[in-house]
């Protein structure tokens, strides 16, 4: 759900302004059929799941919700499927919590690369941040968008 609204938001902002704003209930009914700026969004996310079920040692599947409730289990995670796990030494020095400080939403999106620069297909770097907070869906979605969004899920 999080992830529909953030798209709805994306969309927005990289549409010329000349065309105005998408309708939510637009946006969502494509979404719902499956139409998004890249691909089916429910294709996209199956097969990466698919992938990481049958390769776990080439795809890993990270949810943003998981990673957001417990950031240090997944950092640690995502070092180890790399192949650079944390030593102990790491792990007292509090090398996890300065790459979480560094990897923040906070800090990336006060970046000056991201509050100025572009992208290399063109869009503001900006246009990639909003809130990044889970269950922000609840200020947009109506109850029978959410029974939507269950039933397809």
């Amino acid at each position: 759900m999080d992830t529909f609204v953030s798209l709805h938001h994306f969309a927005n902002k990289i549409r010329p302004p000349s065309l105005g704003p998408n309708r939510l209930e637009d946006v969502f009914d494509m979404f719902c059929r499956g139409v998004c700026i890249c691909r089916p969004f429910w294709d996209h996310v199956l097969g990466y799941w698919k992938e990481s079920l049958e390769k776990p040692q080439k795809v890993i599947f990270l949810k943003y919700e998981e990673m957001k409730e417990e950031p240090i289990i997944h950092v640690k995670r995502l070092a180890e499927f790399l192949g650079c796990p944390f030593s102990l030494g790491e792990g007292t020095l509090g090398v996890v919590d300065e790459i979480l400080r560094l990897c923040s939403f906070d800090h990336l999106s006060s970046l000056e690369v991201n509050k100025n620069g572009k992208s290399s297909s063109g869009e503001e770097n900006k246009a990639y941040f909003r809130r990044g907070e889970v269950g922000d869906w609840k200020n947009y979605l109506t109850d029978e968008m959410v029974d939507c969004l269950v039933q397809i899920a």
